[in-house]
């Protein structure tokens, strides 16, 4: 079991912290070549840890190989978002608005862009740069997928936390009517958005990541997540 940090947009966060978010795609760095026409998951005998394989068939044969996927079943993610370090007494914090001490500091405070809508309490800095310290969510991995992008269902769409696609979205390609409610169109659209338009279409291979969500930093909420 590792630990690692996962960045996620303000929306995204507010999925989290609502409960409407239990799913997250990722962009393999490595992508199969097109002709590659199966992925499978494989148990190891030794160890009965899941690796990602593939094959590719062709005129030319069969050929195999593994995919490697960083995040697995049973790692922990702790959460960056934009946020901001600030004196506790330099603003009054309204109800709702979490904050999270440095442990042994009584003074900073980490305050969140995705739960401060209607003012700022300072300059907001990239989820990037956030410390471990200051995280609010952990995810735990429960399972890991390799599949095409344009593979998600429905069901994984809702999972993702996306809203439905509808004629009043903000659109980054033609409109189709029958996209109407569909919550995998929906998270098309948003694919487009976080990665530029003709990132769906592109159809690239991601790693499907499903989780719980604990709130709390993930070295206070320790062994029971």
């Amino acid at each position: 079991m590792s630990d690692r940090p996962i960045l996620f947009s303000a929306p995204m966060v507010r999925a989290l912290l609502d409960g409407r978010k239990t799913q997250t795609r990722r962009t393999l760095k490595f992508q199969p070549a097109p002709e590659i026409s199966i992925v499978r998951t494989t148990i190891r005998p030794d160890d009965a840890e899941p690796f990602h394989s593939f094959e590719r068939r062709s005129l030319y044969g069969n050929y195999a190989g593994e995919i490697e996927v960083r995040i697995k079943r049973g790692d922990r993610l702790w959460v960056k978002e934009t946020h901001a370090i600030v004196p506790r007494t330099a603003y009054r914090m309204s109800e709702g608005v979490q904050q999270t001490l440095r442990p042994g500091d009584d003074h900073d405070a980490a305050v969140y862009a995705a739960s401060w809508e209607h003012s700022k309490p300072g300059r907001w800095r990239p989820s990037i740069h956030q410390p471990r310290w200051a995280s609010r969510l952990t995810l735990t991995v429960t399972d890991v997928r390799v599949e095409r992008l344009q593979d998600i269902s429905e069901i994984d769409a809702i999972a993702e936390g996306c809203g439905q696609y509808s004629s009043s979205t903000k659109l980054s390609r033609p409109f189709n009517s029958d996209w109407k409610g569909s919550y995998r169109e929906g998270y098309a659209e948003l694919w487009n958005q976080i990665n530029g338009a003709g990132a769906w279409e592109a159809n690239p291979w991601v790693a499907a990541y499903t989780f719980t969500v604990h709130h709390g930093n993930i070295d206070k909420i320790g062994g029971a997540a």
